[in-house]
């Protein structure tokens, strides 16, 4: 069941056998640093922030999903350049999105953000908190550096009208000139 308050705790107990799991110290927004701090702390779609940071649209490739019931969950990864740029965990309630929009979803072709973006679906994005993300040997090796590394991310929540329809983990991949380690 989503909650308006989701915790990476519970977003991971959709995996509960992930070895990605990353160490992560909630922050406030004051504390994010430039540039994850515009890409990061505003209430719009993390797809449209990241294609206009790197100026080119993203891909969404799917690396584990389940569904039970009308929840779907997946993990994914967004590329640009063909690299990745950001990591996602969500979880969507199907009841909430039209026939067209759940059927894109359930494809696993399109980024989230750009299908609702496309349809037209009314929705709010809600930032829930801020996090310090300390990568895990996968996440690393996904981004391409060294495990321990720092980066940013962020829980949010998507409703559509009054309905909660999404609870999203989203870690951007550390930026060159930026990551540090512990």
């Amino acid at each position: 069941m989503l909650t308006a308050a989701p915790t990476v705790d519970q977003l991971y107990q959709l995996f509960p056998h992930s070895p990605d799991r990353p160490d992560v110290q909630e922050i406030p927004a004051s504390a994010v640093p430039p540039p994850y701090h515009q890409l990061l702390v505003h209430t719009h779609h993390m797809t449209v922030a990241v294609e206009q940071y790197y100026g080119v649209p993203v891909q969404v490739r799917v690396l584990e999903c389940k569904r039970v019931g009308s929840e779907y969950a997946r993990k994914i990864l967004l590329t640009a350049h063909s690299r990745p740029v950001q990591f996602g965990l969500v979880r969507i309630d199907l009841e909430v999105c039209p026939e067209p929009v759940r059927q894109e979803i359930l494809a696993g072709q399109i980024p989230l953000g750009r299908i609702l973006i496309h349809h037209n679906m009314l929705r709010r994005i809600e930032p829930v908190s801020y996090l310090r993300v300390t990568l895990s040997q996968p996440m690393a090796d996904w981004f391409g550096v060294e495990p321990g590394t720092i980066t940013y991310g962020r829980i949010g929540v998507i409703h559509s009208g009054n309905r909660l329809a999404v609870e999203m983990l989203e870690i951007l991949a550390p930026i060159s000139g930026t990551c540090h380690n512990r």
